[in-house]
C-alpha cells in the first residue's frame, strides 16, 4: 500500500507535468502554423495582387477598345465598303477577346461572364447595324449605324462589365 502511495506521489506531478509541456507544444506549433500561414498570405498577396490588377488593366482595356465608337474610330471607315468594315470590326473584336481569354482566371465567374456579354452585345450591334443598311453602303454608312444604335443601347454590357471588373478590384484596396 504504501508502495502504491510512493508511486502515485511521484507518477502524479510527472502526469502533469507531461501533460502541461504537451499542451504548451501544442500551442506553441499551433501559433507557428498560424505565423506561417499570415507569411505565405502575404507571400501570395506580393504576387498575386500585381497579377490581379494587370489582368484588371487588360480586361478594361479590352472593354474600351471592343466599345463601339472606340472600335469604329481606330477602323478607317470612310475608305472601305460596309461589308468589308463589318467583317473588319467582328476580326477586330474577336481578336481582341481572344487575346485576353486567360485573364478570366483571376475573376469570379460573375465578372467572366459579365465580360463575354459586352462581347456578345458589341457583335449583335455590328451585326444588326450591317442588316440595317444597304448591301452597297459605304463604311461611313455602317459607321453612323453602329454609333446610332450604340446610342439606343447605351453600351449597357460594356459598361456593366466595367463596373464589375472595377468593383472587383476595389475588394482588395
Amino acid at each position: 500500500m504504501d508502495y502504491a502511495i510512493d508511486l502515485l506521489k511521484i507518477l502524479l506531478p510527472a502526469g502533469i507535468v507531461l501533460y502541461g509541456m504537451y499542451l504548451v507544444v501544442v500551442s506553441f506549433l499551433s501559433k507557428e502554423r498560424e505565423k506561417m500561414l499570415v507569411e505565405l498570405k502575404t507571400q501570395n498577396s506580393q504576387t498575386i495582387l500585381p497579377i490581379r490588377l494587370q489582368a484588371a488593366e487588360r480586361l478594361c482595356l479590352l472593354l474600351e477598345r471592343i466599345s463601339p465608337n472606340n472600335l469604329v474610330r481606330r477602323s478607317n471607315p470612310g475608305s472601305v465598303t460596309a461589308a468589308e468594315l463589318h467583317s473588319l470590326l467582328l476580326h477586330d473584336v474577336r481578336e481582341e477577346f481572344n487575346h485576353n481569354f486567360s485573364q478570366q482566371v483571376y475573376f469570379s465567374e460573375q465578372t467572366w461572364e459579365a465580360v463575354k456579354n459586352a462581347v456578345e452585345s458589341v457583335n449583335t450591334i455590328i451585326n444588326q447595324s450591317r442588316q440595317s443598311v444597304d448591301a452597297e453602303a459605304t463604311g461611313m454608312e455602317l459607321a453612323r449605324a453602329i454609333f446610332t444604335k450604340s446610342l439606343e443601347q447605351n453600351n449597357d454590357a460594356v459598361s456593366y462589365a466595367l463596373r464589375q471588373v472595377k468593383s472587383e478590384i476595389n475588394i482588395y484596396f
